[in-house]
């Protein structure tokens, strides 16, 4: 099965969420990321892959303890950027958090996203 480059850097982030220990984390980092990746999270703009892990690890150490990232939606990738949804449940299997991000893509690596967390208030 042919899986699109967005489809593929994203699902690798996503799991360097999930990987049991901190190496590997930062393994697929590294293969998810470009090294000057530009991340707009829920606490502004960083750079680097560092600061990703970074963000990943605050994740990881969420007050109601350690969970899961899944994607929820398909990647949608017209052309060099992509998008796709998210859910962080804890242990238990409990939502905790939701949300939507936006990558741009630069040799099938992820060399900008931005982070959504939440729903967006209806109008």
């Amino acid at each position: 099965m042919h899986v699109e480059p967005g489809e593929d850097a994203v699902d690798t982030f996503l799991a360097a969420f999930n990987a049991p220990n901190q190496a590997y984390v930062t393994e697929l980092l590294s293969r998810a990321l470009t090294q000057d990746v530009l991340f707009w999270g829920p606490l502004g703009r960083s750079t680097g892959v560092e600061a990703v892990e970074n963000f990943i690890n605050e994740l990881r150490a969420h007050p109601d303890g350690p969970g899961k990232v899944s994607r929820t939606t398909v990647v949608d990738a017209p052309g060099e950027w992509a998008r796709y949804s998210w859910s962080y449940h804890n242990g238990a299997g409990q939502l905790l958090l939701t949300g939507t991000d936006m990558v741009h893509l630069r040799d099938e690596r992820i060399d900008q996203m931005v982070v959504f967390a939440g729903d967006l208030a209806a109008i």
